[in-house]
């Protein structure tokens, strides 16, 4: 069972063993380094324990430790919505494990007031498109030649999911 916990017993030599991996890297933000070594692994979980990164949990299957998802409040104008992110350790890919915790936070943002929650994935990212479009998101647009990652330029799709 796919459960969001706080990171008070996530051992830094295990977000770092998960994280340190180019196919996850390629499918993130700049901000998500690579390699990623063990002072991102601790310095992110410093950051996760002291509220300096809000809204952000380790996602667990039982006991085990296996990614990282999180919302991204937005403000001003578009103070009733926020991004999700997330991602799974290789290991624990194509199990559902990631669609039951996009459920998860999405469930999360609209109880604490939001309205819409939505996620921009790289065009060539189809697992997570299904991920979302698993976990009742819709594609709302393609932003063409949004992304650049690596040197390369890529369309961004963008899916949300608003609350009834």
């Amino acid at each position: 069972m796919v459960k969001l916990w706080g990171f008070d017993n996530v051992p830094a030599e295990r977000l770092q063993q998960l994280a340190d991996n180019y196919n996850i890297a390629r499918n993130l933000r700049d901000m998500f380094p690579h390699p990623y070594v063990i002072t991102d692994a601790e310095e992110f979980i410093q950051c996760a324990i002291d509220g300096s990164i809000p809204h952000v949990f380790g996602i667990f299957n039982e006991d085990e430790f296996i990614g990282v998802g999180g919302i991204t409040v937005k403000t001003d104008i578009h103070r009733n919505s926020a991004e999700i992110g997330y991602w799974l350790g290789e290991p624990y890919w194509g199990k559902g494990y990631a669609t039951a915790a996009v459920k998860l936070l999405t469930d999360y943002a609209f109880n604490i007031g939001l309205v819409r929650v939505f996620a921009g994935v790289f065009a060539h990212n189809k697992a997570s498109q299904r991920v979302l479009e698993k976990a009742g998101y819709t594609l709302e647009a393609v932003l063409r030649s949004a992304i650049t990652k690596y040197g390369e330029v890529f369309d961004e799709h963008l899916y949300a999911i608003v609350k009834r």
